[in-house]
């Protein structure tokens, strides 16, 4: 765990609370909310316990808690009564936070009870889309400004992994009402980031197709034995990372050499990477889309 954070910034605090630093001050000096050490350069910091907190009354504030009565709880008591509110109520904006605060508690039963509060009044769909969506492009920048740790990211990232392929798997009994296409879902090699693409192998089963989810990292000729099996298959990746921006152009050259012979090829990709493709020479297969709902739209 040496890679676990353990000191932070009045700005990672704010980065993460959304409470301002301006703010979090006035909670220190007025209510002695918070106890920062200090550098000795007379820089705040603070502690795991301290984030863990500020998180736990953040989320008690935003539910109508005064800062006045927060600060009459005792520190341990605050977690209690936050896990009260979040079994009994969890919307979506406080949910945000309290997967938050799960993730740097790397406390499941939190995350948990979070999710099943949203599920009482939610679609799994919804929750992917309004929560989990917004809360990774959170995390990212977390992690790109260094205020988690990847420990904190993966904690999180497989938790969510969870929810897609227990939801996959309810579907995956039924057999396909749609028979005109047939879905490859993989990765790229060397790209991991398979959230997204895990969602979409549920979407595409959840409209009734078949999807054949090969996963994370797959060698372009591995794709070849597909080939052989089925007509009308529809490929689909997500590239997040990986293949760079200068071989990316490469890789679809490479891809339609392995799909000359085929009958009818389509490729659809989706990621951030599909910004460096050069239209004037992608190949008529392929398609790229902005979104998961652009793409599940065309399904």
């Amino acid at each position: 765990m040496n890679n676990v954070k353990k000191q932070f910034s009045i700005r990672d605090l704010e980065n993460l609370s959304g409470i301002k630093a301006h703010t979090i001050r006035i909670w220190e000096k007025r209510y002695n909310l918070l106890s920062p050490e200090r550098t000795d350069t007379n820089i705040r910091t603070y502690s795991l316990s301290s984030l863990q907190k500020l998180l736990n009354v953040t989320l008690l504030y935003n539910n109508g808690h005064k800062i006045s009565k927060i600060a009459k709880i005792s520190d341990k008591d605050i977690p209690y009564v936050v896990r009260e509110i979040v079994a009994k109520h969890s919307h979506k904006s406080q949910a945000i936070n309290a997967f938050k605060l799960a993730m740097v508690n790397f406390d499941q039963t939190m995350f948990f009870n979070t999710y099943n509060a949203l599920l009482s009044e939610n679609s799994f769909r919804e929750i992917f889309k309004e929560t989990f969506v917004p809360l990774l492009n959170e995390l990212g920048l977390l992690w790109q400004t260094d205020t988690i740790s990847p420990a904190h990211e993966h904690f999180m990232s497989s938790l969510i992994k969870q929810k897609i392929l227990l939801n996959t798997e309810k579907l995956q009994h039924l057999e396909p009402t749609k028979k005109d296409k047939v879905f490859v879902a993989f990765l790229p090699e060397n790209e991991i980031h398979d959230i997204g693409l895990l969602y979409i192998n549920y979407e595409i089963i959840l409209k009734g197709y078949k999807c054949i989810y090969l996963g994370p990292t797959i060698p372009m000729e591995n794709l070849e034995d597909v080939l052989k099996y089925f007509d009308d298959i529809y490929f689909v990746s997500y590239f997040t990372v990986f293949p760079e921006k200068d071989k990316i152009n490469k890789y679809l050259e490479d891809f339609s050499k392995l799909v000359a012979e085929y009958n009818n090829p389509n490729f659809w990709i989706l990621g951030r990477q599909t910004n460096f493709i050069e239209e004037t020479t992608k190949p008529k297969f392929c398609r790229t889309f902005t979104s998961i709902d652009n793409l599940v739209n065309n399904l």
